[in-house]
């Protein structure tokens, strides 16, 4: 499995109004092939927000990747920043890690 961590400077919205606000945006990237999870993030006093992503497949996360990362630059976002992680799903699962 492989985790892709997501980050980049935004001036909001946070908390209700980003939900409001991007709730068809989450319907349409649960439908990405290899997607498992997305978790939102979001910092306000540090203006920042983004995602952690749990994909079954190295390829298809770097693919979303790069389809996500022109979205944002398609909105004016720079400073896009992201990792790529593979899961020891062993040590992982000693602490709590699940897909049940």
């Amino acid at each position: 499995m492989i985790v892709l961590q997501i980050d980049f400077p935004s001036s909001g919205p946070f908390g209700t109004q980003m939900t409001e606000a991007f709730t068809a945006l989450a319907q349409d990237i649960q439908q990405e092939a290899g997607l498992i999870w997305k978790i939102w993030t979001e910092n306000e006093e540090e203006h920042t927000a983004g995602g952690i992503y749990l994909f079954n497949d190295e390829a298809l996360a770097r693919q979303y990747l790069d389809k996500h990362t022109a979205r944002l630059q398609s909105f004016g976002i720079q400073d896009i920043r992201s990792k790529v992680f593979t899961v020891n799903e062993a040590l992982s699962a000693i602490n709590g890690f699940s897909l049940a």
